[in-house]
């Protein structure tokens, strides 16, 4: 008899071990998966379309900054944007290619749920990207109860945005 586990994809590794860290933004290998991110949001979207923020920008007072790590090893990054006392952004959200299809993604989004509500914010906003590269990030938000909205805060209306909202 096959187990549930027997499906699984033979690169899916287990996110239980993960460890969450409020990141400093001083390693090496968080700055190169930020580099890694900024890469990637400038290949699919024109400049004037990219919000992703850079290493300084993720040093905002506003910003709480976050690493997943498996080991030694920066799994995922991820951010929590505070909008006001009430409302929060998730920023600079980004799994490791070789972490790609592992559940990384969805264990940080659901970190960074986490410590919204523990913050005591009631709403989540979100930006992500329109096109076919942005496919797997705008079902991960989905599946985890954020719906499409229209532009909030300082963005503009954009055809390479996607807004996101989720009531906590």
């Amino acid at each position: 008899m096959l187990t549930a586990r027997a499906y699984r994809r033979p690169y899916a590794r287990d996110v239980a071990d993960l460890t969450f860290h409020r990141d400093d933004l001083t390693g090496e290998a968080t700055r190169a998966l930020i580099v890694h991110h900024l890469a990637g949001m400038h290949a699919s979207s024109p400049a004037e379309s990219v919000f992703a923020l850079d290493v300084d920008g993720l040093k905002h007072p506003d910003v709480a900054f976050f690493s997943a790590r498996r080991g030694d090893d920066v799994v995922a990054i991820g951010a929590l944007k505070a909008l006001d006392a009430q409302n929060g952004e998730l920023k600079s959200m980004r799994v490791a290619d070789a972490y790609l299809g592992t559940g990384a993604g969805r264990a940080m989004l659901r970190h960074l749920v986490a410590e919204a509500r523990a913050r005591g914010m009631q709403t989540l906003w979100l930006e992500t990207g329109s096109t076919p590269d942005f496919v797997p990030a705008r079902r991960l938000y989905a599946s985890e109860g954020f719906a499409e909205c229209g532009a909030f805060g300082d963005y503009p209306e954009n055809p390479f945005s996607v807004f996101m909202t989720r009531v906590l």
